[in-house]
């Protein structure tokens, strides 16, 4: 049986449209807009880690599975990285967070989606009780996941994906 091949970052793309095709985010915006975000904001990163990103909320929001993804093409480190970002049912997030932040991979794209998550534009149009449990929340991963890597990788994310937060760096 021949090997089949890994996906380009383009065809994850679409892999992922495919796969968050009717899904919308707590804004109304459609979900996979979401995952394209946090892929621009690891891209400088490499190609996997950017196909990570736009992977990364598939196990979670959708039916495919980890071993879909390898069946796809989707090469084994991408997945490994898309395991790893996944929240379990029942798992606490912190803990899924410590879990996180030791894996340089997982750890950049989980920095992300929580900057992508706490843009100020993306939270004007949550409900204010919503804006601020949220608000807390993504402060508080914040506070796991980037002494978990390198400031200038944090710095690199933050830019391209809500440079607002580049100030609680300083």
């Amino acid at each position: 049986m021949a090997a089949v091949p890994f996906l380009t970052p383009d065809e994850v793309d679409a892999l992922a449209a495919r796969a968050h095709a009717g899904q919308y985010d707590r804004i109304g915006v459609p979900y996979v807009e979401h995952v394209r975000a946090v892929a621009a904001g690891v891209a400088p990163f490499g190609a996997g880690l950017r196909m990570a990103a736009l992977l990364h909320d598939v196990l979670e929001d959708t039916p495919l599975t980890a071993g879909d993804l390898l069946a796809a093409g989707v090469p084994a480190a991408v997945v490994a990285t898309v395991r790893r970002v996944t929240r379990t049912p029942g798992a606490d997030y912190r803990t899924m967070l410590l879990d996180v932040a030791t894996d340089h991979a997982a750890t950049l794209v989980k920095i992300a989606d929580n900057a992508h998550n706490s843009r100020a534009d993306r939270a004007a149009l949550l409900p204010e009780a919503d804006r601020a449990r949220l608000a807390e929340r993504y402060r508080a991963a914040r506070a796991v996941l980037w002494p978990a890597v390198a400031e200038a990788d944090v710095r690199t994310v933050l830019a391209l994906v809500n440079p607002d937060l580049l100030a609680e760096l300083d």
